[in-house]
């Protein structure tokens, strides 16, 4: 009978140390798996650290190139006006003379701010830079999607549109 009693105290003993053991191995399992998230949700952390800097230094790099923007824009209706004024007949040279200063000086302000006059005439119509108006049906020696007339010019700031130049296009 005591041998009986030892065999189970024995028995009893040996399921409680195997389930502290599986107890343990359960824990380590546990605390293995919330490491493994907790790394994943750091390395994921780092990525959107990266992400955001990389955003943010392309958005100062853009605002930096294109900060003439806005005011090359408001620039343009007076150029054009400069341009109707140097299309009027006068006797008064002196006045044509300061008129043609100040669209230089324009021009010239406008290039060091890298807003250039779109080329149209003679080339072929890109929709990305130019805004048809009317067609007209082509002539000998004009292809087709060549344009034709100019009406309005159009200018680029690097690889902007600021405004695309309204065109008449042979079909």
């Amino acid at each position: 009978m005591d041998d009986l009693k030892k065999e189970e105290i024995e028995e009893l003993e040996n399921e409680e140390a195997s389930t502290e053991v599986t107890e343990e191995i359960s824990v380590e399992e546990t605390l293995k798996q919330e490491l493994s998230d907790m790394e994943d949700k750091f390395l994921r952390a780092q990525a959107e650290i990266v992400n955001m800097r990389n955003r943010n230094n392309k958005e100062r790099e853009d605002a930096a190139k294109y900060r003439a923007q806005n005011l090359a824009t408001g620039l343009l209706n007076s150029l054009d006006n400069l341009d109707r004024a140097l299309e009027i007949e006068t006797q008064d040279e002196g006045m044509k003379k300061g008129i043609e200063m100040v669209r230089e000086g324009m021009i010239h302000a406008l290039k060091e701010a890298n807003v250039e006059e779109i080329q149209a005439l003679g080339e072929t119509f890109d929709p990305n830079k130019h805004q048809a108006v009317q067609t007209l049906p082509a002539s000998e020696g004009q292809a087709a999607d060549e344009i034709i007339q100019v009406l309005q010019k159009g200018y680029i700031l690097h690889d902007r549109v600021l405004r695309p130049t309204m065109v008449i296009v042979a079909q």
